[in-house]
């Protein structure tokens, strides 16, 4: 009987301490990190490119309401997208040296603008600062003919390299860069 109580006190005990640790999460972010690998192949290790980015939705929106054109874009949400190159490349035929970087992006109509900068780890792009690019080049616009809610990064295999291809929309954008 004195086992039967001692055992029954340890089990209710237990159940007290275990609702008193508990952890409470709230909902999933609605715009979820993501990465862009290059070779895409999840078989093949040794990877030359890798981009780190967070997924905004359009939701019923435009993409000019949320990436306004003319002005610099975090290119994703939340924390600037950051790019790794593994080896020196020829990015929109300019050199770039190995290293990662903070991805920006300038949206305009017909071509967008890649905005590689030296500082990391920034919120958005409020704390973008023009004297810290290491490379800003050109990158052209096309239509897709499905329509992506939340941005994507992939890739299009070419010769000696790759195209980096947003896209969000109907909007692709891609960006040479060769090895």
């Amino acid at each position: 009987m004195k086992n039967l109580f001692t055992i029954t006190l340890m089990v209710i005990a237990m159940s007290f301490t275990t609702g008193a640790n508990a952890q409470k999460f709230s909902g999933l972010d609605k715009s979820p990190a993501d990465i862009a690998s290059y070779p895409s192949d999840y078989k093949v290790s040794d990877k030359l490119i890798k981009v780190t980015y967070s997924r905004p939705q359009l939701k019923g929106r435009s993409i000019s309401e949320l990436a306004p054109a003319g002005k610099v874009w975090r290119t994703g949400a939340n924390e600037a997208a950051e790019i790794t190159f593994y080896k020196d490349a020829t990015v929109a035929g300019k050199t770039l040296a190995a290293g990662t970087y903070s991805l920006f992006t300038v949206p305009g109509e017909k071509e967008w603008t890649v905005i590689l900068n030296k500082n990391l780890n920034q919120w958005g792009a409020y704390s973008y600062q023009e004297s810290a690019d290491v490379l800003r080049v050109p990158a052209t616009v096309s239509r897709g003919s499905e329509s992506l809610d939340a941005f994507s990064i992939a890739y299009k295999d070419m010769d000696k390299g790759t195209n980096l291809v947003l896209g969000w929309g109907n909007t692709r954008v891609s960006l040479p860069i060769v090895f």
